[in-house]
């Protein structure tokens, strides 16, 4: 098929990239001088891993071509598990890959389909409360309300503790957990781990003190008007009741609300429903190795996304970052020796399926992953590295990453690689590594409305899948 006139036309690129050999002789003079594996950046082999690496770069910045292939997927529009948008964005993505001259191919797996219905919240009493509704989304895999809706008093939770000292207090009300992200840490995805137990557990616990509803703080760090929606986690044992969150603004407005001592009713109303299991497919696009075509390298993102935005950030610049990987390392000359693969996993979002069922597939009988690359932290600047394995093998690694990827601004390779999708294959031995952006802004989007194209930059969105094919590039050639 004839690539549309935004794909860069294939070609074969020598690596002799813009800086020249002297520069990058100079470069690996000065990392050896800095201690950092004097006896490596010396070597032939690392000179020629430098220039492929700014070969990948050159052409990676030059087109941009992850952010025409992210705009292509969100116009597609939202990618819900089970959703017909779901469906047209697995076509979409075989699509690209198969216009970019890539071996592709589908996966088929059977999926969870909620659908979210009309929803709406507001404070019946105190009447005149200045605060008649709340801006609220329903959880993913909640249970609806009753058709009219129901009505209850709120009470306010601020931890579990909080919960089970109000015990049979809690009787036939609405828990709202006011829990605010811990802002102090660094890693925002610190501070996220603190307050998505509430969303994710908190209707279970409330329905064990007899709650029949429960509001739930938005999981970021801004005050804002737009709910971020996740998932709930029925617990089997515990009745199962209707669960939503409501906007940081009108948390604290809510909270404030409260406070006055009056009490407060809240009406909520949550179509959603549960249609069944559905079928959908993993997207798998590959480079078939010329040495040792069975091993593979591993790089992805899943391709479902919640349907308030239209997934730019999560996950949809992993798939796309993980489909412009591949299409820089197709113009390397020497091909990698073994086979870098591609795969948009379905069903994250609702329970990581796709990644369960991949690793599970009769295909994987004869292949043996050595390495698995996952983006599912946004498209923001990158900054590091998380890297599975053995001590040995984190070392062996490391030195390469260390060398080749500080010229694209990474700033540190760490221990801890992995993600929701790529974990099962940890089990048969697969070295699991996680692409690390910048994670200051990530949870501002995350799961919202606002997780839209025009809060992606293309240049950072290029140089994630760029530092991602140095890296799958150098481990198809050295392996682990």
């Amino acid at each position: 098929m004839t690539a549309p006139s935004f794909f860069p036309r294939p070609h074969r690129r020598r690596l002799a990239p813009r800086i020249g050999t002297a520069a990058l002789l100079i470069l690996a003079a000065a990392l050896a001088a800095a201690g950092r594996y004097p006896h490596q950046t010396a070597s032939p082999i690392a000179i020629r891993y430098l220039e492929a690496a700014e070969a990948l770069r050159t052409s990676g910045l030059r087109t941009e071509l992850a952010y025409k292939l992210l705009a292509r997927l969100t116009a597609a529009g939202p990618r819900l598990t089970g959703s017909s948008g779901a469906a047209a964005a697995v076509e979409l993505t075989r699509a690209m890959m198969s216009e970019l001259g890539f071996e592709t191919w589908l996966e088929p797996i059977m999926v969870q389909h909620w659908v979210r219905g009309a929803e709406s919240a507001a404070v019946v009493r105190p009447a005149g409360a200045g605060l008649s509704s709340l801006r609220i989304t329903a959880l993913g895999n909640s249970v609806p309300t009753p058709d009219a809706g129901l009505s209850a008093p709120v009470v306010e939770i601020r931890s579990f503790d909080d919960l089970q000292a109000r015990g049979a207090a809690l009787k036939g009300k609405i828990v709202f957990f006011n829990v605010p992200m811990d802002p102090r840490p660094m890693d925002t995805f610190q501070g996220y781990g603190t307050a998505v137990p509430y969303r994710s557990r908190g209707a279970s616990e409330a329905a064990r003190e007899g709650a029949i509803a429960v509001l739930v703080r938005s999981v970021t760090l801004r005050t804002d008007d737009s709910p971020h929606a996740g998932m709930v986690a029925y617990d089997p044992a515990l009745p199962r009741i209707p669960a939503a969150a409501v906007s940081t603004r009108d948390a604290d407005s809510l909270s404030a609300l409260l406070a006055q001592g009056t009490p407060v009713e809240v009406k909520l109303i949550l179509g959603c429903r549960e249609l069944g299991p559905t079928p959908s497919a993993n997207v798998v696009g590959q480079i078939r190795g010329v040495e040792k075509p069975d091993e593979i390298v591993l790089v992805g993102g899943h391709l479902d996304s919640w349907d308030l935005g239209t997934g730019a950030h999560d996950d949809g610049a992993g798939c796309v970052q993980a489909i412009e990987a591949l299409r820089l390392i197709r113009d390397l000359d020497p091909k990698p020796r073994r086979t870098v693969r591609a795969v948009m996993f379905m069903n994250e979002e609702f329970g990581a399926s796709g990644g369960r069922d991949y690793a599970a597939d009769l295909r994987r009988a004869g292949e043996r992953h050595i390495a698995a690359l996952e983006s599912d932290r946004g498209a923001f600047l990158p900054v590091g590295f998380g890297l599975g394995g053995t001590a040995e093998q984190f070392a062996r690694i490391r030195r390469w990453a260390e060398l080749l990827l500080a010229p694209s601004g990474i700033l540190w390779v760490r221990p801890g690689g992995g993600g929701a999708d790529v974990g099962p294959l940890a089990a048969s031995g697969t070295v699991l590594m996680a692409f690390v952006p910048d994670s200051q802004k990530y949870f501002d989007v995350h799961h919202s409305g606002l997780d839209v194209l025009t809060s992606v930059h293309p240049r950072e969105l290029e140089l994630g899948a760029i530092v991602m094919a140095i890296m799958a590039y150098v481990t198809a050639q050295e392996g682990i």
